[in-house]
């Protein structure tokens, strides 16, 4: 039997079937593809200018863009077509901080997912111990919710600002050539924000993903059956406490009511109503004679 076998055979690799081990590694593997299609970005679009004079013409103007898009310092130079030196452009805008701060939490979510993956698979006991692995895990988790929540949508909305500002449509009304009418403007190509548009999919996953794995780390802090327990300890207080109320029913009507008996047909009264709670069997003489006094006379009669 080999390590993997041994591994498996006691149980180390058995909680990779739970549902918060599983959702550990598709943090990660989520993570990954959000900071590697937002941060590995590199694009590219291209513009023509086509001079009345054909040859201070340029047909080709290659501009690059990627990552982190500060689109201000992305410069090229392009025609004036009236002689003179060619004129340098720069793109607008600055959208480098939501497209960083995506990334950032991207990474981070990556390290502490692929950390708490090791902690719950290899060190259980650890993890468990004082309840404090699965209280820290809870807040991390929802800490990393929000994040994901406020980064994709601050990086969804730079990536709507960097289509329209990378628009080779938009780059041409920057060309001062292109102003006059007897030059003329093409727009050649388009950057590929596919990659892009991936980044913001998966940055949206990566909130659910997170969210949902609030309540499997829940679960594990305890309070969860803690919170079930109370119910059932409620349930059985109140179940002790009918059973006691019963009994002192049945106490009390066995205490009030010393002269019923219950035979097959039905029951019999002894003739002690009206006496008082003390009546005891030694004034049974005394009632007897109450009772046949009477009689014995008018016998006597």
């Amino acid at each position: 039997m080999d390590i993997s076998d041994q591994l498996v055979s006691s149980g180390t690799f058995r909680v990779l079937k739970e549902p918060l081990a599983f959702l550990r590694i598709l943090e990660w593997l989520f993570a990954i593809f959000a900071f590697a299609t937002c941060g590995g970005y590199s694009g590219e679009l291209r513009v023509s200018v086509d001079c009345a004079n054909k040859t201070q013409s340029d047909l080709s103007i290659d501009i690059a863009i990627a990552y982190p898009f500060r689109l201000h310092q992305v410069n090229f130079e392009a025609p004036t077509c009236d002689g003179k030196r060619p004129e340098s452009i720069s793109l607008s805008g600055d959208f480098s901080s939501p497209a960083e701060f995506f990334v950032t939490i991207a990474v981070f979510a990556f390290l502490y997912s692929l950390a708490a993956t090791v902690v719950y698979i290899f060190f259980q006991n650890k993890y468990r111990e004082n309840n404090r692995g699965p209280l820290i895990d809870f807040i991390v988790t929802v800490v990393f919710s929000f994040m994901w929540l406020v980064s994709s949508s601050a990086w969804a909305k730079a990536l709507s600002d960097v289509k329209v500002a990378t628009d080779p449509d938009e780059v041409l009304l920057l060309i001062s050539a292109c102003k006059q009418r007897a030059n003329k403007c093409m727009s050649l190509r388009s950057p590929v924000m596919s990659s892009l548009n991936t980044s913001v999919v998966f940055g949206f996953l990566n909130f659910i993903l997170w969210a949902g794995n609030i309540w499997f780390v829940f679960k594990e802090t305890g309070w969860h059956a803690s919170g079930q327990r109370y119910p059932a300890e409620t349930m059985e207080k109140q179940a002790t406490g009918c059973n006691q109320s019963l009994n002192q029913g049945a106490y009390n009507q066995e205490s009030y009511a010393p002269g019923y008996n219950q035979p097959q047909g039905g029951f019999v009264q002894q003739s002690n109503f009206g006496q008082p709670a003390g009546f005891a069997p030694q004034n049974y003489n005394q009632a007897r004679y109450n009772q046949t006094g009477p009689t014995a006379f008018s016998n006597q009669m």
